[in-house]
């Protein structure tokens, strides 16, 4: 055998030894921090829906800030409703896809309390310009209008649409009506002609648009829209 071929066939040995223990490495270390991503992201979730209802938290007491103001965890399954202490970790993403499967949709809903009045926070995703949208609603104990919200996003635009994670955006829908003078649902609207850049008009079931984020407005209002419809046969039932 040649020294070429000696080299060769070293190289090969080399190389597939190479990958089987590098393979090796990243599959243990991602199993390793596994269970350190899944505390993450239950933690995150927590911490979303508190700010939602305007309640502060941070990874150190998320858990027990959680616990604190979020007194009931419930799931709706069409008719059926269920307490569900782990509600938090439904996957809206897939529960939103089940439903366009035509299979019964899990909707998770949170009731928390925050200065002695109850707070409704429902889940809600969607679309904006370049990927998905989502956030928590959460709703005053009259379950028509709008306490605070919380909204995130995959990768819209910076300065643009990714500025409906700021506060200046979401502040604005503190307080506005999810149902018109004649008790027709309408949800919220961003609006870049609503007249009220101030806000000051919680009637209108609009809020003012962010400049130069036009579709990622749209998704948003989409988003609410459908988003809180599914919840509306439960919240008649609660006035009941």
């Amino acid at each position: 055998m040649s020294k070429r071929t000696d080299s060769n066939l070293y190289t090969i040995i080399f190389s597939v030894i190479l990958v089987v223990v590098v393979g090796s490495l990243l599959a243990f270390f991602a199993n390793a921090t596994k269970e350190m991503r899944d505390n993450n992201d239950k933690v995150k979730t927590q911490m979303d829906i508190l700010s939602a209802m305007g309640i502060d938290s941070d990874r150190t007491n998320a858990t027990e800030t959680f616990n604190k103001y979020i007194k009931e965890q419930v799931v709706i399954e069409g008719e059926k409703v269920t307490e569900d202490k782990e509600a938090y970790l439904i996957n809206i993403k897939k529960e939103l896809d089940n439903a366009k499967q035509g299979k019964v949709q899990k909707l998770p809903l949170f009731i928390g309390e925050k200065e002695g009045k109850k707070i409704y926070i429902v889940p809600v995703r969607g679309n904006g310009l370049w990927d998905a949208i989502w956030g928590y609603v959460a709703l005053n104990e009259d379950l028509k209008s709008i306490n605070g919200v919380y909204f995130d996003h995959k990768g819209e635009t910076p300065g643009l649409g990714a500025n409906i994670t700021e506060p200046f955006f979401k502040d604005d829908f503190k307080g506005e009506m999810l149902f018109d003078a004649e008790g027709n649902y309408k949800s919220v609207e961003i609006s870049k002609s609503n007249g009220d850049p101030n806000n000051v008009d919680k009637l209108d079931n609009q809020v003012d648009a962010i400049s130069g984020a036009t579709i990622t407005g749209t998704g948003v209002g989409a988003m609410l829209k459908s988003g809180i419809r599914l919840y509306l046969p439960y919240f008649e039932t609660l006035k009941k």
